[in-house]
């Protein structure tokens, strides 16, 4: 919580101030409404009409003051959450993009707890209004207590028997929060179950097969499995609470009857008493729900902040170099492993491979043979596990991930769809030149996205995405093609990377796309890396590389690998035969 503090000031600290000043102001004429109470009781009892003029006074002023401080602070307050919200976003959003590795967005369990702050980013800001208020409810209790004490210093025990209600009020929330945390997974899939029951994408197929009913049925199994522990938890804590409040009430009443019955008090005396302890019950049950929010948040949605930093923090790379202009050996794999965080099972096992500067770079293999994990390691999605990369004699980890990253370009099979105009959709392939026309309409003609482009009702300017006003539906080759434009958008990128972007076209398109762009990256130092099942493609490129069990077993040309009659020349046998 600490940390959100220093990001309140430091993106709002006027407001910030201001905001905790009147929180702290509106407390004061609230908590002496009991002593104006005293003083009106003595004043009736002593016939000082004047005493009691000025009184009364006194208590209009503390009515009107503490809604009119409560008005204003409530709209400062809201105003400052207002602001902060938005920065707390960037900075949740700006953290997760500083992370060079995507590990998080991948291992299940870093899933759950980014899902988890992703849901609580927009109600971060609901810790700064709960902080102000329980200030302003600690000093009422402040000043509650020392009227008390001003009655019988005995009365202060009112604080001890509150105790309880404090500790219920921050163990609860740990509980129950705990239980939410071993609820997420099953929350997530309930998520996942109702979006695919009610989201577009899923809709024709949920339709066809006919599982709307057992989707349901999971849904709420999984919604069931989540809950039960939650629900059993705050039936436990509720008792608890419960006993905790008794204990209050039980003090409350025996502080009145202390005063009535054995101090003899003044009548004025009681009365504040009377009006003092409720007030203190209400203080005291307002600053324990605070402080029971704020335990619970910190549980639930700070700590997740506070764990993003720390591991976007211990994940800063010491690279410092910047990325070469020009690849002039190539790209080399010394004895190069790497399992998945969470895994023990090595997707690439021992990898020596060079990958020549200037050479078009086929890699095949069986589904899960390491060729997409490959293509990441390159990428600086991850870093592997044992062994390194070179550039040149240059190690890829020295490199940092946005130098190179602004040296790479390319599409993949799992391409986002940017439901933006299509020049945009298009031209953050390069960011710097997402507004330049021309260069849009190059990267849709090389990678045959113009034929799309043309069809769109507004051309580049049309809106992607029906559910957006005015937006035009795009199909599944189109998308496609869009984010191979996306790819083509750099002109002179070091490494082309194409993961099975084209699997929606036929192979004779497929095939005449690539060739035009092998031909035109040859020669130039650019690597150009190919993932593709389609051999008649995979032929034409310079240097094939066969992974098989998380293994590199073959390397050459075609026709190398169809003399040495290999895995490959197996493989590309039994697709050639479906063509026949």
């Amino acid at each position: 919580m600490w940390r959100l503090c220093r990001l309140g000031l430091r993106y709002e600290p006027r407001m910030m101030v201001w905001s905790i000043t009147l929180a702290l102001l509106a407390a004061v004429p609230d908590a002496l409404l009991a002593l104006w109470f005293k003083l009106l009781a003595d004043a009736v009892a002593a016939g000082a009409a004047r005493k009691l003029r000025l009184t009364a006074l006194a208590l209009a002023l503390s009515v009107v003051g503490t809604w009119l401080l409560r008005l204003v602070s409530t709209r400062v307050t809201r105003r400052f959450r207002d602001r902060v919200t938005i920065a707390l976003e960037s900075h949740v959003a700006r953290l997760q993009a500083s992370i060079a590795t995507i590990a998080h967005q991948e291992v299940p369990e870093y899933l759950d707890r980014i899902a988890m702050l992703r849901d609580q980013v927009f109600v971060l800001d609901h810790m700064y209004m709960s902080v102000f208020s329980m200030a302003g409810w600690i000093l009422r209790l402040v000043v509650t207590m020392v009227l008390l004490a001003s009655v019988h210093p005995l009365l202060l025990l009112l604080a001890v028997c509150a105790i309880p209600t404090i500790w219920s009020s921050t163990w609860r929330p740990t509980v129950e929060r705990a239980a939410q945390e071993r609820a997420a997974p099953f929350n997530r899939l309930a998520r996942h179950l109702f979006t695919t029951a009610t989201t577009a994408p899923a809709a024709k197929e949920v339709r066809l097969t006919g599982i709307g009913d057992r989707l349901v049925r999971e849904r709420r199994e999984a919604w069931e499995r989540g809950h039960r522990p939650i629900a059993s938890s705050r039936w436990g804590s509720m008792v608890w609470h419960s006993i905790a409040w008794a204990i209050f009430g039980a003090g409350y009443v025996g502080a009145v009857v202390f005063v009535s019955a054995v101090v003899h008090a003044s009548a004025g005396a009681v009365l504040l008493v009377l009006a003092a302890g409720a007030r203190l019950s209400a203080y005291i049950g307002a600053t324990v729900g605070e402080l029971g929010f704020l335990r619970g948040f910190w549980v639930y949605g700070a700590r997740r902040l506070a764990w993003l930093e720390d591991y976007a923090a211990a994940r800063a790379s010491a690279a410092s170099r910047t990325a070469p202009e020009r690849v002039d050996s190539g790209i080399r794999f010394e004895r190069v492993s790497f399992a998945y965080p969470g895994t023990s099972r090595l997707v690439l096992d021992d990898v020596n491979l060079d990958l020549p500067a200037g050479a078009v770079v086929a890699l095949v293999g069986e589904n899960g043979a390491g060729k997409s994990t490959l293509v990441k390691l390159i990428a600086k999605m991850y870093e592997p596990t044992s062994g390194r990369i070179l550039i040149d004699d240059t190690p890829l980890s020295a490199i940092t991930a946005e130098s190179w990253r602004e040296r790479l370009a390319g599409a993949f099979q799992d391409f986002f769809r940017f439901e933006f105009r299509a020049l945009h959709a298009i031209g953050v392939g390069d960011v710097r030149r997402v507004d330049d026309r021309e260069a849009v309409s190059v990267a849709a003609t090389r990678s045959g996205a113009n034929d799309v482009v043309q069809r769109l009702r507004g051309g580049l300017d049309a809106q992607l995405g029906p559910t957006w006003p005015d937006g035009v539906d795009v199909s599944f080759g189109q998308w496609q093609k869009l984010a191979l434009a996306r790819g083509f958008m750099r002109d002179q990128p070091l490494v082309l990377i194409l993961d099975e972007p084209t699997a929606a076209l036929d192979a004779e398109t497929e095939h005449a796309l690539f060739e035009r762009y092998a031909a035109a990256a040859r020669g130039n130092g650019r690597i150009t890396i190919l993932v593709s099942h389609r051999f008649s493609t995979v032929r034409m490129a310079d240097l094939i590389v066969v992974l098989q069990g998380s293994q590199v077993t073959e390397v050459g040309s075609h026709n190398e690998l169809l003399v040495r009659g290999g895995a490959y020349a197996e493989l590309y046998g039994i697709q050639a035969a479906g063509y026949r």
